[in-house]
């Protein structure tokens, strides 16, 4: 039986339809995309799906005893818990069954030779073993580190986080609680590179079902094996999103094919009606025409319909110098604060390339466009810009767009000398229609501002694009038209975004921020290369012995701060709390391999227990005192 089942499911507002009858089964371990241009209905589908929302017809079977996770966009948190103590109240029944086995220790020591006591906390003992009693609070830690929650973080109020990173506690907790079927609307938002990669492959052995929806296309090609178009019939693909697209596309030609050959068939039956109707072959027209009659009324094709998109074209003025970007000595930041975001090595950029600069939120990405686009001095050293350029900016947060003016203000002030005629058949290749034209720009959604600046960019004639998180907002339709369009344009590109289908359609170099070493990392080469390169060092690390390894991480990338014997002696006590973790983590695991032998006596079982908890309290306290040490090393 499936986990979920909808029959002839349809929405509707008043008189507008927000999409038709459909109907659809999830089955088990489903690995669904749900796609679609933004406005379609996919977040009102999940609504209904999981019995926030009414349908207007139709209807939704659950599995029996089901349970269903839901993401919503921005999750609503509200909680005076730290984000450890929140992520800990799903394993709420496994800490009562804790308590419940330290009573029995507790009791147990008063009466070691009660057997009643012993066979019942025997019993507990292996239910709570079963249950993943001995390893929740590790699962807990795993999915906060992966989701990018530090050490530090876990213990913050979650009254002290952002909504974005309410959204990723959100997400930890109902990876965490293991439902049969999750619904996560747009579960990258919030994520970048590292965590989302993270998430990728923890969904290769998540044993339940998952329906995603999702703009992030790369994300969708390597966790889904189905996806589904709303359009806003229901239309299902199988296949991640790349084999989507291509089915898509082939099926178009097919129904096209089909209806073309359909309206000339129509053409000639007609046309031998017409001509013999009243003539000597009467009876054969008329037999034609009644079978006409009865396919236009049975089986008559409508033509496939092409999408409504925008129409970009990025083309520049004039062809810039060969050498567009050099870098001496740059260090990127705000001299106030005493010390760089990080440092580059000094880099060409030349006409033709695309540059993908790639790290963390907050690594200084857009502080480094800025440093190019002089708006922020350097922190030390130069940018060196070439000759003839004319450089086009799309700011991630659109800073160039003005809150009070109308969309028609914000084009004529690029183009004075356009007629409103032809400001508004210039904002319609971006689908801005109708009355649409006279909102003000603080009125619209964030997918509308991003086609907007779109729209003042394509203006410019620009032959350097500088390029902040461009297809932030922006639906999968219009995100596949500005990948196609930033394919052919002739000129440069730098590109900070997070959004690797497009990177790996675009760049021919990498750079990306690493905020632990302070300095940009040059790869020359696609996405593909690039990631292919870093699994390779990673595999060679995991090949060196551990000794390597240590003193590797200790070699501090610049000046910190330290005498030589002050560094000596940190770095003498980080090694020797490294090697303690090591044993106490190796301590653990013989104590859990015994706890699962089925044959130890259950007064040994007791003593385990003990020694399984002392371990895992001092194994907490030297990694959080090794994290301190560490970053001490590396911040000072």
């Amino acid at each position: 039986m499936p986990l979920l089942t909808a029959v002839n499911l349809s929405k509707s507002f008043g008189p507008v339809d927000i999409f038709p009858e459909m109907s659809f089964s999830v089955p088990h371990r489903a690995r669904i995309g749900l796609v679609g241009p933004n406005g379609v209905g996919k977040t009102t589908l999940l609504r209904i799906l999981i019995g926030d929302e009414e349908a207007s017809s139709g209807s939704v079977h659950r599995a029996r005893d089901i349970r269903i996770g839901y993401l919503p966009q921005e999750a609503v948190l509200e909680s005076s818990r730290t984000v450890w103590e929140e992520c800990l109240t799903v394993f709420e029944p496994l800490q009562t069954m804790q308590q419940e086995l330290h009573q029995f220790e507790k009791a147990l020591s008063e009466n070691p030779a009660s057997n009643e006591l012993m066979e019942s906390y025997g019993a507990l003992q292996t239910r709570f073993e079963r249950a993943g009693g001995y390893e929740y609070e590790t699962r807990v830690r795993i999915t906060l580190s992966g989701l990018g929650f530090s050490r530090v973080d876990e213990r913050r109020p979650v009254t002290q986080l952002s909504g974005g990173q309410r959204t990723r506690v959100m997400l930890a907790k109902l990876l965490l609680s293991e439902p049969d079927l999750l619904l996560l609307d747009e579960p990258t938002n919030h994520l970048d590179i590292s965590a989302v990669e993270w998430l990728e492959s923890f969904f290769k052995d998540w044993p339940g079902g998952v329906l995603i929806v999702s703009h992030d296309r790369y994300f969708l090609d390597q966790v889904t094996n189905q996806t589904w178009e709303m359009t806003p019939a229901l239309e299902g693909y199988r296949g991640n999103y790349s084999a989507f697209l291509a089915q898509r596309e082939e099926r178009y030609k097919r129904r096209l094919e089909e209806y073309e050959a359909q309206q000339e068939f129509i053409e000639k039956e007609e046309d031998y009606i017409r001509r013999n109707i009243a003539g000597q072959n009467t009876r054969q027209a008329q037999g034609r025409r009644k079978r006409l009659e009865r396919m236009l009324d049975e089986a008559k094709l409508t033509p496939p319909q092409t999408r409504r998109s925008l129409k970009l074209d990025l083309r520049s003025s004039g062809r810039s110098g060969d050498l567009v970007l050099r870098t001496r000595s740059l260090s990127v930041g705000y001299v106030d604060e005493g010390r760089p975001l990080f440092s580059v090595d000094d880099l060409v950029l030349v006409r033709g390339e695309c540059a993908a600069i790639i790290g963390p939120n907050g690594a200084g990405k857009t502080t480094f466009l800025k440093t190019i686009l002089e708006q922020i001095p350097p922190y030390s050293g130069e940018t060196i810009l070439g000759a003839s350029l004319q450089i086009g900016y799309f700011a991630q947060a659109h800073e160039g767009l003005h809150a009070d003016w109308t969309l028609m203000d914000e084009i004529q002030a690029m183009r004075p000398k356009w007629l409103p005629a032809e400001i508004r058949d210039y904002l319609a290749r971006f689908l801005f229609t109708g009355d649409d034209v006279f909102k003000e720009v603080n009125l619209l959604s964030g997918g509308e501002r991003g086609r907007l600046a779109l729209a003042c960019l394509a203006l410019q004639g620009a032959n350097l694009l500088l390029l902040d998180e461009p297809t932030n907002h922006l639906d999968l339709p219009s995100q596949e038209i500005l990948q196609a369009i930033l394919s052919q344009f002739q000129g440069t590109i730098l590109l900070v975004s997070h959004d690797r289908y497009l990177i790996d359609a675009l760049a021919t170099q990498v750079w990306e921020v690493l905020p632990i070493e302070r300095k940009l990392s040059v790869f020359k080469g696609t996405y593909s290369e690039y990631r292919a390169a870093r699994q390779a060092a990673a595999a060679t690390a995991a090949a060196q012995p551990a000794e390597n390894k240590v003193s590797l991480s200790r070699k501090p990338g610049a000046k910190n701060g330290l005498s030589k014997g002050e560094l000596q002696k940190l770095l003498d006590r980080i090694h020797k709390l490294e090697n303690q973790i090591a044993s106490l983590e190796e301590q653990s695991r013989l104590i859990e391999a015994q706890l699962s032998d089925p044959r130890v006596d259950l007064a040994k079982v007791q003593k385990l227990g003990g020694e399984y908890s002392r371990v895992q309290s001092e194994l907490e306290e030297c990694v959080h005192l090794w994290s301190e040490l560490s970053g001490t090393l590396h911040n000072e």
